[in-house]
Formats: structure tokens, C-alpha cells, sequence
């Protein structure tokens, strides 16, 4: 086995970037791709005009690619924010303004998955009271998911990068997965495992995967360090995911990684060109 055998898709709101929004699917396409991931696009706005939602739509479907999975609003994101569902107040409001929008958008696309950001921790804010608020948007949340049959997954991110988001271990992540599971008896929160940020978090990424393959739903990747593209750090990628997928894994793997000072378009040498279309 190897990274020819796996199932990529590209994030393009780390990818491409340099490319105003709506050129973006048809980039990737070019590269050889012909699935795409991306976080909420309208960071100031969780229920854009149908203009916008319609156009973006259009881009990706002239593309000629599928739109795998999507990120509910979460804030300005790249920047200082990680998810707003528990966060009070009017980011709150804004995440809960945003599920039917983006259930929808995904739903219009055929996309079967819905990243959730939990959101930092508030100066004032009693945690356990996030945390409550969090469980019933993470509920509204996977209901949505549900009504389109779809997956919520749940992140982990690092606490280097991420000193006020809770959610900086695998078991955490899981944690809140299992909790989610529980209270809609539903069963479609799953882990969403970034290789990169578990490995930012010390984590034996072996024993991670061992662990959690079973609930997890989804799987990004990053080189540590740089968060460039594999062969740029250390991390072992290529065995990584042939463990995941000997332990059951056969999902996406989102290509979540920093072109580095170059076009984008060259930031995919590691792959080979056959292998980055789906099979």
C-alpha cells in the first residue's frame, strides 16, 4: 500500500488561496483532483444571500468536482477564532443561524460531512457552561447533519497553536463524539483525526490510530513540523495511513497543508498525478 491507495481531497481554504474563491475548484481540478474540502467560506456572515451560496455551487460544479466535506460557520477562521458553538452569546447565535444554511449548501452538493469547531474558552465564562451550550449546538448540529444524511465530526486541534480550545487530545475529541452519540441516539458524530494537530500534541500517533479508527469519520493531513506538505516534516504519513486503512479507515484524507512560498499547483509533487483523482 501507499498514498496511491488512499482517497484525497483538497482543502481550498488553505490550498489555493492565492485564488480568488470561486477559481479555486477549477485549480484543483487542474492539479488532478476532483474532490474538495472547505471550512465555512463567508467568515462574517453564517447565512449568506442565495447569490453567493448559488455561485460558489456553480464553481465547484464546473469544476467538475465533488464537494466532500464543509466546515459549519466557525468564526474568523484562518485567525482567532476555532468554532463559535461554545461561545456565548452572539457567536452562539451566529453557529446556530448557520446549521440549516450550511446543512443545506452541503445537502445541494451531495456532501455527507459537517466539521463542527468547538470554540476557545471565554475570559468570564464558566467552562462547564460552554460546555453545556456546546453539547446542545453540537445536538442541533448533528440533527441537521441527520435530516441530509450526513456525518458530524468533531476536531481536535493543538494546543500550541490553539492555547484556548479544550479539545486538544484524541480522547478529548472522542469524548465529546461519545457525548453527542448519547444524547440524540442518532450515532453520526464522529472524530475528525488531524494527523497534524495530534502530532503538534505529543500524541503516539500509532496508538491513536489503533484506538479510534473505529469512530473516526474523517482524516486530514500536515507535515510536522511546517504543516507543509508530506516529505516537507518527519511525521511518517505514508505508513500512518496504511495503518488507518488496515484498521478499517476508508474514507477521505483532506489534504490540509501550507503550499509553502509557492503556487499551490506545485505543492503536490509528493503525489503522484494518477493517484490524486478519486477512485
Amino acid at each position: 500500500m501507499g498514498f496511491a491507495d488512499q482517497r484525497f481531497n483538497v482543502n481550498l481554504s488553505i490550498l489555493f488561496t492565492e485564488l480568488p474563491l470561486l477559481e479555486r475548484p477549477a485549480a484543483a481540478a487542474a492539479a488532478g483532483f476532483t474532490a474538495v474540502e472547505l471550512w465555512w467560506p463567508w467568515v462574517d456572515s453564517p447565512a449568506p444571500g442565495r447569490s453567493a451560496l448559488d455561485a460558489l455551487k456553480k464553481a465547484i460544479e464546473d469544476a467538475g468536482v465533488r464537494l466532500t466535506g464543509l466546515n459549519f460557520y466557525a468564526g474568523q477562521l484562518p485567525g482567532p477564532d476555532r468554532g463559535a458553538l461554545s461561545v456565548p452569546g452572539a457567536e452562539s447565535d451566529r453557529f446556530r443561524a448557520n446549521v440549516d444554511a450550511a446543512a443545506g449548501f452541503a445537502q445541494s452538493l451531495g456532501c455527507t460531512a459537517l466539521n463542527a469547531l468547538y470554540g476557545n474558552r471565554v475570559e468570564g465564562a464558566d467552562p462547564a457552561e460552554q460546555d453545556a451550550l456546546a453539547l446542545e449546538n453540537l445536538v442541533l448540529a448533528a440533527r441537521a447533519a441527520d435530516r441530509i444524511g450526513a456525518t458530524l465530526l468533531i476536531e481536535t486541534l493543538n494546543q500550541p497553536e490553539s492555547p484556548l480550545y479544550p479539545l486538544v487530545s484524541a480522547p478529548a475529541g472522542i469524548g465529546v463524539v461519545d457525548k453527542v452519540n448519547e444524547a440524540t441516539g442518532l450515532g453520526n458524530a464522529r472524530f475528525l483525526m488531524d494527523l497534524y494537530h495530534l502530532s503538534m500534541n505529543g500524541e503516539d500517533l500509532p496508538s491513536v490510530i489503533e484506538r479510534y479508527a473505529a469512530k473516526t469519520g474523517h482524516v486530514q493531513i500536515a507535515d510536522n513540523p511546517g504543516r507543509g506538505a508530506p516529505g516537507t516534516g518527519s511525521l511518517p504519513l505514508e505508513d500512518l495511513l496504511n495503518q488507518l486503512k488496515k484498521a478499517g479507515y476508508d474514507g477521505w484524507i483532506g489534504l490540509e497543508y501550507k503550499p509553502g512560498e509557492r503556487p499551490s499547483a506545485e505543492a503536490f509533487g509528493w503525489l503522484p498525478r494518477e493517484a490524486r483523482a478519486a477512485r
